[in-house]
């Protein structure tokens, strides 16, 4: 294999020499312990041998000289990260719960306590990038997720370049929009972008890393190609944003223009904007890295930790089983990771011509179509915290979190409880609370195409608070809900809400059509 494959299977045998000496000089340590860690070591070794050949095969079913290139030199990134996986599987590598904190108040800066007022001369060196792979599979989508229509006509991308256009403008600066998408939304958004060409915006793409997926049982890739169909491969997580940033040449490019700061964020979040205070305030602190946390529910996820003094992201999929309802409690962990992240170019350049990213990995277990089982090692992009220069968490409010992740989110966005400002989402200044609705959608609600035939137009919600809807229900147009709104159509019943129906502090059951309302 290349060079650069020996020289990180060098590190992973130094480590592995390493706990081999701590546990000879180990007098506790049992001989079946010992005896257990040498089979695994053994077997970790076989399934390295074996994922090599593989990926040689893989490799070999290209013919053209350039494509084969780039291919080998993705096979080798993922191959780095199998091994890894490997060697942490092999020692049993898992957290110490009893080390784990909650962050101290100097890894976490409230918002609040960020400088007021911005330099305008800071945007140009700013660059915005969207992570923009997802298909919105669970929302029923078949295309790229940021082409869905959230508002006023207006797809997530839209607005993305919408309020990037009227920052240039109105600040007279020049901040590029860049598009990481993956092999599942790369010609979909080309596509897209090209209705964009007369804007006050520079947009630049690139495609994160197209990853085989890996059978559970045997730890052997699932593609006997190159070519083969789409659902052997899948995009490594957000976490592949640096790897891929970098070999596009991407990174290089920013810094040769000057841009010093890069903002990243999930294309699907509407709240992710550009905001001036945290910019300022990295260039002031002299921070590396900053991630954008926000005040915890219990269906949130990822979280700040301290562990062994060090500030470190934790995700759910680290968590051992018996400590996930510890790791759900708002009382330990009272933050979350949105993944609005801010970083210094330069030092991400040094990271990765230096030791690399160490990411986590995660391990997504699958199905392919047929039921087999596969794996997925993957990344979080907020994990590379723990690789910069006074590294911190910026507490910022909840509405720099919007995210649309299901057709409930869908509801609240395209209801009147928001406006649009130049591609931003403004809260209504007639809502009377300080907090958006509570909105549970069904099954009947899942899939956007089911979602669009119940409503003929999305009801008035400005006086809502809560509203929990299951079953088979219609709603008719200039339906307007107020309080608490609770629908329910059983299992074979219908529940048709009228044309221009006020319900407040209902409860609706059973079948019903319109003349009954």
């Amino acid at each position: 294999m290349p060079s650069f494959l020996s020289s990180r299977r060098r590190i992973l045998l130094r480590r592995k020499r390493s706990s081999a000496s701590n546990s000879t000089s180990t007098g506790s340590s049992s001989s079946s312990s010992r005896s257990t860690q040498h089979f695994k070591t053994a077997a970790s070794g076989v399934q390295t041998k074996s994922m090599r050949n593989e990926i040689v095969r893989l490799v070999s079913t290209i013919s053209e000289a350039q494509a084969k290139k780039a291919f080998d030199a993705e096979m080798q990134s993922f191959f780095y990260l199998f091994t890894r996986y490997l060697d942490e599987k092999a020692r049993s590598q898992e957290l110490d719960w009893d080390k784990i904190k909650s962050p101290s108040t100097n890894q976490v800066v409230p918002y609040d306590q960020l400088p007021t007022s911005a330099q305008t001369s800071s945007l140009s060196k700013l660059a915005v990038l969207k992570v923009n792979g997802g298909l919105g599979t669970s929302m029923g989508m078949t295309g790229a997720k940021s082409a869905l229509e959230v508002k006023d006509d207006m797809t997530f991308l839209d607005l993305t370049v919408r309020q990037i256009e009227h920052l240039n403008t109105s600040k007279k600066v020049d901040v590029p929009l860049i598009l990481m998408t993956s092999f599942n939304t790369h010609e979909d958004t080309l596509r897209i972008i090209k209705k964009y060409a007369n804007q006050q915006l520079r947009i630049t793409t690139f495609n994160q890393s197209r990853y085989p997926r890996i059978h559970k049982e045997t730890l052997l890739p699932v593609p006997q190609r190159a070519d083969d169909d789409k659902s052997a491969w899948y995009p490594p997580g957000h976490g592949d944003l640096y790897n891929a940033l970098t070999a596009s040449g991407v990174l290089d490019q920013l810094i040769s223009e000057g841009k010093e700061y890069l903002f990243v964020s999930n294309s699907d979040n509407l709240g992710a904007i550009v905001d001036e205070r945290i910019l300022q305030h990295m260039m002031d602190s002299g921070a590396e890295f900053l991630m954008e946390v926000t005040d915890k529910t219990k269906a949130d996820g990822g979280t700040l930790i301290d562990y062994e003094g060090s500030i470190r992201l934790l995700e759910v999929a680290q968590v051992p089983s018996e400590h996930l309802e510890d790791f759900k409690s708002v009382r330990k962990f009272k933050i979350f990771n949105t993944n609005n992240l801010w970083i210094n170019l330069k030092a991400l350049k040094r990271v990765m011509e230096g030791e690399g990213m160490e990411l986590e990995i995660i391990v997504n277990p699958k199905s392919m179509d047929d039921g087999t089982p596969v794996i997925q090692l993957e990344t979080a992009s907020g994990a590379a915290i723990k690789h910069f220069h006074n590294a911190h968490g910026i507490n910022v409010p909840r509405s720099r979190f919007l995210p649309v992740k299901s057709c409930s989110d869908l509801l609240l966005i395209k209801s009147d409880i928001y406006s649009l400002e130049h591609g931003q989402l403004v809260i209504n200044e007639n809502r009377m609370f300080g907090n958006t609705p509570v909105i549970k959608l069904g099954e009947h609600f899942k899939k956007i195409q089911n979602f669009q035939n119940r409503f003929k137009k999305i009801p008035k919600i400005i006086e809502l608070d809560h509203l929990t809807v299951t079953g088979d229900v219609y709603f008719g147009r200039n339906v307007t809900l107020r309080g608490t709104v609770i629908v329910v159509a059983n299992e074979g019943q219908r529940i048709d809400i009228p044309d221009g129906c006020v319900l407040e502090n209902r409860l609706l059951s059973g079948n019903l059509i319109m003349t009954d309302l």
